[in-house]
């Protein structure tokens, strides 16, 4: 946008008004009623060059200052024109910089004392006051001076319009980018933390009976190899998924038809793993919505991982089952006593159930986990949507899939 050579530079138009204002005093003018007659006259044209450098702090006195310096001009018989040119620039001043009700207040009145001092002035002397293009002048700053003030109100309307809406574009921005980054790091976790687990566990199998029992230390290996190729998979889906285009399918997250899978790599690492499944692994046929299914098996899958890395009995029950309108999903291992932090082969994050409960709560559901009478207890409720037929106040009648029994040891 284009700015004038004076801008920023406020003493310029000053001293352009000032030279406005106070030259025609001492030009020399054609009609003798404009040029001073006595030092007083002289005193009340300049007085007005005076006071408008301080209109911008004082308006409204500016003008009264103005107004009155011409009529008393006026009464001893000089029509100054340097002091019309000083109200049309009080005027313009106090429309420009008071609110509008306070200008036309301001205007009025000054236009009033213009029209009635030149009327009697007139009346008395006989002297053309010329007070009609003096009041027409007036009102016309006045309006242009409104004009400019509604004019950059709007201006700095539409610059507070922009900037608030640039700030709720980058506070969206930083909103998405920290759920974003929230995802990739419960999807990170869990697609690492269980197998990581397994990997420990079969290592210190392996290294305990590498050589008394050469074969379970072979099996553990090959649980470790497993797991490995595993995570390298996970990791390498995950990279490539945060690379691909934003119109790439989305990845299939595990759901309860995978429970199976985790169960039986906690089972071949030598833990006793009991399963009471009263629902089945098939989500659909249960009436159990894509999202509840995936955080479900998230749920049976921190468990068993927490399990791994805390548990000093190597036992763990996972119990799933559907209660009224809720899928409780409870996982328990006993504990003989509470592990101090060095008998812990890894320590303990914490990210794991902090990502859970995120998960949990994106479904609407509640999460429990700590010590419990029987042991350590993760337990998770998420809700679900009513099934038809069931009676009031009871559970709906479960789904099962072949392979499910209503309680299995792996």
């Amino acid at each position: 946008m284009p700015r004038w050579p004076w801008a920023g530079r406020p003493w310029v138009i000053d001293a352009f008004v000032v030279v406005l204002v106070a030259g025609p005093a001492f030009a020399p003018l054609p009609f003798a009623e404009m040029r001073p007659s006595s030092p007083l006259a002289y005193a009340l044209v300049l007085s007005p060059a005076l006071a408008l450098p301080f209109r911008r702090r004082w308006p409204r006195t500016v003008l009264a200052v103005c107004v009155a310096a011409w009529a008393a001009a006026l009464t001893l018989g000089t029509l100054s024109p340097g002091g019309a040119v000083a109200m049309v620039v009080a005027t313009y001043g106090v429309a420009h910089r008071t609110p509008r009700r306070s200008s036309i207040i301001a205007t009025a009145a000054a236009v009033v004392a213009v029209l009635s001092t030149g009327v009697i002035v007139s009346l008395v002397s006989g002297m053309d006051t010329r007070v009609l293009q003096v009041a027409l002048s007036l009102s016309l700053a006045g309006a242009v001076g409104d004009a400019a003030r509604s004019r950059r109100a709007y201006v700095e309307a539409v610059v507070e319009r922009a900037r608030r809406a640039e700030e709720t574009r980058e506070s969206e921005a930083r909103r998405r980018v920290t759920e974003e980054r929230l995802r990739i790091a419960r999807d990170l976790h869990d697609a690492v933390a269980h197998r990581i687990s397994v990997i420990s566990l079969n290592a210190g199998v392996a290294t305990s009976m590498l050589e008394t029992r050469p074969d379970r230390a072979r099996e553990a290996l090959a649980t470790i190899r497993t797991a490995s190729r595993d995570v390298l998979g996970e990791i390498g889906t995950m990279m490539s998924v945060l690379r691909a285009p934003d119109d790439a399918p989305v990845r299939v997250q595990p759901g309860l038809a995978r429970v199976p899978e985790i169960v039986e790599s906690v089972r071949v690492a030598g833990w006793d793993v009991v399963v009471r499944d009263e629902i089945g692994t098939d989500a659909e046929a249960a009436g159990i919505p894509l999202g509840v299914d995936i955080v479900a098996y998230r749920v049976v899958q921190e468990g068993l991982t927490n399990a791994l890395k805390h548990g000093t009995t190597r036992r763990a029950h996972v119990l799933m089952r559907r209660d009224g309108d809720e899928l409780e999903i409870v996982v328990t291992n006993p504990v003989e006593r509470v592990p101090d932090a060095g008998d812990q082969e890894l320590p303990p994050s914490g990210f794991g159930l902090v990502g859970l409960r995120e998960r949990v709560d994106a479904v609407r559901g509640a999460l429990e986990a700590g010590l419990a009478p029987g042991g350590h207890r993760l337990a998770a409720r998420l809700p679900l949507p009513a099934r038809q037929g069931a009676p009031d106040g009871g559970p709906a009648p479960a789904a099962r899939s072949p392979e499910s029994s209503p309680e299995r040891a792996s």
